[in-house]
């Protein structure tokens, strides 16, 4: 029998280095992207291309040992791995750690109802000596951070530090809302009804204060427009049908499943959409949206956008570009309207 051998050497530094005509150190200097160093374009073009050309990858293992930097950072999601958006934090946050050359670790956690004992999966990424993690939560006012995630530069998504010190991202479920209000009185509503949700978490209290906010600065009337219900089907159908007897011409609900019982509640009543009345959503879950007919008018949450801020605002802590820790709110980034065809104008 014939002995089969990997004959099929590693390109290594000297390589690379031989190829482009300069000294490794240079090469070590342009793929590392080493800061204050003078290396010209045209030599750092030339360097580039041959390890490409090469297939140079460089040791991290190596690097790591003698930067004492991983090139590595964590997600821990606390319970939102099994939402219905959790693909599109971790999609943001993945992509934008490939753009900074990073790798991505990713642990799935249940709630830690002692938030003295800090969690294990913490600690599995401070074994690891990663350079940073991310804490992304199911939408809170906000937490106690584990005392062990100090050790390390973090920001959270979706809640805010109790102590004010890391730095956190939300969307801005109060402009969304606003947004939603502006758009229909442009349309030419002025009877304009909210299904809200009865559960007290912020994107309640955000998108019904953007709701009466906007109402107010178009002067137009609120009372016995608005009513609650669960933030599901059967909600949206008992809000719904609660405030039909008020006669609206467009109905903001809480979130795209009580959209759907909205759907149901005007069917009933033998209501066209968007002819007899407009109805708009918020959080944009697919599939239901497009599911729905007509297609449903919502408010998307910047869920790729905030994965991928803090990934870019952990990277600017860790390569030195930016300030760790600093006492500032949450950054708040843009709910944006995603416009159907469930939204017409009145009629006369």
């Amino acid at each position: 029998m014939t002995e089969t051998r990997l004959t099929e050497k590693t390109a290594g530094i000297r390589d690379v280095a031989a190829r482009a005509g300069v000294s490794q150190t240079t090469v070590s200097h342009v793929l590392n992207a080493t800061p204050h160093t003078r290396v010209s374009e045209e030599t750092a073009a030339r360097v580039r291309a041959a390890a490409e050309e090469l297939g140079y990858r460089p040791n991290r293992l190596a690097r790591g040992l003698r930067t004492q930097a991983s090139e590595m950072i964590g997600l821990l999601t606390e319970e939102i791995a099994t939402t219905p958006h959790a693909g599109r934090i971790i999609l943001g946050a993945q992509e934008e750690a490939s753009r900074h050359n990073l790798t991505l670790a990713i642990i799935n956690s249940e709630l830690n109802p002692d938030p003295e004992v800090p969690p294990v999966q913490v600690q599995a990424f401070l074994d690891r000596q990663v350079d940073g993690i991310i804490y992304a939560t199911v939408y809170h006012d906000e937490i106690v951070a584990p005392e062990n995630l100090s050790s390390r530069p973090a920001v959270l998504i979706g809640a805010r530090d109790s102590t004010g010190i890391l730095p956190a991202v939300v969307p801005d479920e109060r402009a969304g809302a606003t947004a939603v209000v502006e758009m229909l009185v442009a349309r030419g509503h002025r009877r304009i009804a909210f299904a809200a949700s009865a559960e007290d978490v912020p994107a309640t209290r955000g998108r019904l204060r953007g709701y009466l906010e906007a109402m107010s600065a178009a002067g137009l009337p609120t009372e016995g427009l608005v009513a609650e219900g669960s933030s599901d089907a059967r909600g949206g159908y008992a809000a719904a049908n609660a405030l039909l007897d008020a006669a609206p011409t467009a109905l903001f609900c809480y979130n795209d499943r009580m959209a759907m019982g909205a759907y149901r509640a005007a069917g009933d009543r033998g209501l066209s959409i968007p002819g007899d009345l407009s109805v708009v959503g918020f959080d944009d879950q697919a599939p239901i949206p497009e599911s729905l007919f007509p297609p449903l008018t919502t408010v998307a949450l910047p869920h790729y956008e905030m994965g991928a801020w803090a990934v870019d605002a952990l990277y600017a802590v860790v390569s030195g570009s930016g300030e760790r820790a600093a006492s500032v709110p949450p950054t708040l980034l843009p709910c944006p309207l995603v416009e159907r065809e469930s939204v017409a104008a009145p009629r006369a």
